[in-house]
Parts: C-alpha cells; structure tokens; sequence
C-alpha cells in the first residue's frame, strides 16, 4: 500500500515495520512538510495518491468530511484512535497487523475514513 504518515505518526519502528511488510512510505521530514498544517499534509497524501496515516482523529475525520461534500477524492485517511487506557494504545506491531488485516478483508480504501483500532 502506498502510505504518507502525517507528523503524528511517524515512529521510527512503524515506518521500519511498514517498510519490511512491502508498503511503500512517505514521511513529511523527507519532502519539507514537517510541522505543515493538517490540509497540506492532506494535499500530499491526494496528489501522490497515498492513504495517509494519522493519530489525528478530529482534524482528519473533518477534512475527510469537507473532500466528500465537495465531491473530492482522496486515497483515503487510516486513523489511529487513542484509548482511555494508554496501556490499550495501539504500538506500532498492532498498526501493521491492522493494516494487514484491512488488506486482507479486500475492504476499500478509497474515499474512506477507516479507523484502524477495529482492525486490530
């Protein structure tokens, strides 16, 4: 899967993992665009056609939804939701394996918001 993970999301052995499971990652500090606004990192994931990945749940889930009312597109927004209990969080093993499994159920991507935490 083509992957742009925004500011809050880069962890170096997610993108290790990510990388060793044939996915091919984008990161903001390789293209300038760290500490970039939320819409900008958005705009990247779009023009280079890569689902990006977030922890940003509310900024992302509004921007999905303005793509949609204005009858956009975008490769489509993997979210990472916190849980009440850090000890619950998902580490970086549980993101990939989410992803693997999303893959695999052949679920679209396109124009979607997914979050990830249900896919464990």
């Amino acid at each position: 899967m083509k992957l742009y993970l925004d500011d809050d999301s880069v962890h170096h052995l997610l993108v290790q993992l990510l990388l060793r499971e044939g996915h091919e990652v984008r990161l903001p500090a390789d293209l300038g665009l760290t500490g970039e606004e939320d819409p900008v990192h958005l705009r990247f994931a779009i023009r280079e056609d890569r689902a990006l990945l977030t922890r940003n749940f509310d900024d992302f889930r509004n921007l999905h939804e303005l793509v949609m009312e204005s009858r956009g597109h975008h490769s489509g927004i993997l979210v990472v939701r916190r849980d009440n209990d850090p000890h619950r969080d998902m580490k970086a093993p549980n993101i990939v394996r989410a992803i693997r499994n999303l893959l695999a159920a052949a679920v679209p991507v396109l124009d979607q918001f997914i979050i990830l935490n249900h896919w464990r």
